[in-house]
């Protein structure tokens, strides 16, 4: 009888914990809709078809806010075909029509389709494609474009009109996502690999054009083709068009609609010759031609730090924008109303961050982070935010001197709240907390674990050579960095780093006692196996010690005086 008694207690308290556990993984799940996931997740829809190139085609009614598109996107089969195929866009904009065919093929088929939402799904059910198939989907699309609240935080379509009245237009869509302005693979894994056509036809001809690569003429009309009927038709496009031949994420894919000027210079950089060309409002051009000349400096910086710049073949444009700014691939935007650091303000609270633009800066170093080595999911943005906000201080080093770039990113670390993790849940669109400052402060300790700028230096251009235009994962990148600092530290212990400051909020702490001769110190609040070095000295000397979170101890007579300095480096606490 006491056995049973013993058996059913056990039964009944694995079923509470049971009951117990099951309402924690309801209540986590439900904070995350269908729509996060499916805009999220490479999921059933998706993961059977790969995106090779995007073709758009938009005409901008400028004065009713209202746009008509084409887009051909091309995707060749990765996986046996599915029934259906899941088609990002907005519910503000609709499909009208929506054709399939080869690539290279004159025949078409009419696909049925059905919108759920800000997501059409296509019925390939009768369809006799096989992997390794090239196809094009040609989808006619029309509709009033998600407008901007705040961006390009919370995006969409920027319109506005410049000191003369004349209309200003723009999209900025990364947290948005590019469906909100034309029909795409919404996802930030899946880069068009070919890259992208984009010819955009606004109502006034009198307005500039620019976009993303580089700029080809067009002639004033060309001829259109119906993919059903056969019959060609004419249409006119006033402005030139612009072709992206690298990999680009979607929501980089951008335009810009203004009464522009537009200058062109070239950097002798470490690939060649890089084309720069900057288009600006017109009554601007004498102040952007002074704060623009950082860019020639500021690239051959950033080359320096972390190899040659990514997009030779499409050139580097710096853009005007009706905003504050983006780092759209080649085309980066500028609306920082030419001033110095922040718009005017020094983020580090150092003074430091006034002695360069802040947006040039930080929107370009994402030409190296974010757009030649994005993260496959937003969870883990911070190797976009965090290395780019790092670049900052490294700008700020070829500029200025390394104690002043020190000084400027310590000064940031102020702003880290700390209050969710970095990396935040993957599959659900969701973006970390503190992706920028304390992403970035997460660089700098891997730069002082080094001690030696001339390997971070090597460690920093070979992380762009070996993910070059590939989008990654976070175990990529720290496995990257866990073998570059292996003669540093164990890979237990970076593991531990990684851990400790992406996927915990919990602040490490040294502690420290001195007992019967002996100095002892261990760190606390942190993950097993974690460990960074700190440095002792004094005058004469200066030796490098690894705590863990055991106590080591050296005796007393061989005490350095200034040990507590080095911890300026690392986002600990000391008792």
């Amino acid at each position: 009888m006491k056995a049973f008694f013993y058996f059913y207690t056990y039964i009944k308290l694995m079923k509470q914990l049971f009951i117990i556990i099951f309402s924690m993984y309801v209540a986590h799940a439900a904070a995350f809709t269908k729509k996060d996931t499916l805009l999220g997740s490479n999921g059933m829809g998706r993961n059977w078809w790969n995106v090779l190139h995007y073709d758009l085609q938009l005409d901008i009614d400028l004065d009713n806010h209202f746009i008509e598109g084409k887009t051909i996107l091309c995707f060749n089969l990765i996986n046996p075909m599915r029934d259906s195929f899941q088609l990002d866009l907005q519910e503000s904009l609709k499909i009208n029509t929506l054709f399939c065919k080869k690539k290279n093929s004159k025949d078409s088929i009419v696909l049925n389709f059905k919108r759920d939402k800000d997501i059409y799904w296509i019925n390939f059910a009768k369809q006799t494609f096989k992997k390794g198939d090239t196809l094009e989907l040609i989808i006619n699309y029309e509709g009033k474009p998600t407008e901007a609240k705040n961006p390009p935080w919370d995006g969409g379509f920027v319109w506005k009109k410049d000191i003369n009245n004349k209309p200003w237009v723009s999209v900025a869509c990364q947290g948005k996502g590019a469906s909100c302005w034309f029909p795409c693979k919404d996802l930030q894994s899946d880069e068009p690999d070919m890259g992208a056509r984009i010819a955009i036809n606004p109502s006034n001809n009198q307005l500039m054009v620019v976009a993303n690569g580089i700029a080809h003429e067009m002639n004033d009309t060309i001829s259109v083709t119906d993919p059903i009927s056969n019959e060609k038709s004419s249409k006119i496009f006033y402005n030139n068009y612009y072709t992206v031949t690298n990999p680009i994420n979607n929501y980089d894919i951008t335009f810009y609609i203004g009464d522009y000027v537009k200058w062109t210079d070239t950097l002798h950089g470490e690939k060649g010759i890089l084309p720069l060309s900057f288009y600006v409002l017109k009554n601007n051009e004498n102040a952007a031609r002074k704060q623009f000349s950082v860019v020639k400096p500021m690239l051959h910086c950033f080359e320096s730090w972390m190899g040659p710049y990514p997009f030779y073949e499409d050139g580097y444009k710096l853009v005007e924008a009706p905003y504050l700014g983006m780092e759209h691939q080649s085309a980066v935007a500028y609306g920082n109303q030419y001033q110095m650091g922040y718009l005017g303000k020094d983020r580090s609270k150092t003074g430091f961050g006034l002695q360069f633009d802040f947006i040039i800066v930080h929107e370009s170093a994402h030409e190296w982070f974010g757009n030649n080595i994005t993260a496959s999911d937003v969870a883990y943005n911070w190797i976009h935010e965090g290395w780019t906000t790092y670049a900052e201080s490294l700008f700020a080093e070829c500029l200025l001197d390394k104690e002043s770039a020190n000084a400027y990113a310590l000064g940031t670390w102020e702003l880290i709240q700390n209050e969710q993790t970095v990396q935040a849940e993957k599959g659900v669109h969701k973006e970390g907390a503190d992706i920028y400052t304390k992403g970035a402060a997460i660089v700098h300790m891997i730069r002082k674990m080094f001690d030696n700028d001339d390997q971070f230096r090597q460690a920093l251009r070979k992380m762009n050579q070996t993910f070059y235009h590939q989008t990654i994962t976070e175990s990529q990148l720290e496995n990257y960095w866990e073998t570059v600092l292996s003669s540093k530290l164990d890979k237990a212990g970076i593991k531990a780093f990684f851990n400790q400051y992406l996927r915990s909020t919990d602040i490490p702490k040294l502690e420290t006692k001195l007992e019967q001769g002996k100095f002892s110190y261990r760190f606390t609040n942190c993950m097993p196996n974690f460990s960074l070095p700190i440095v002792l000295s004094n005058q004469n000397e200066a030796a490098t010690k690894y705590p863990t979170t055991e106590w080591k101890s050296i005796a007393e007579d061989n005490l350095l005086e200034d040990w507590e300095s080095i911890l300026e480096n690392y986002l600990m606490e000391v008792e």
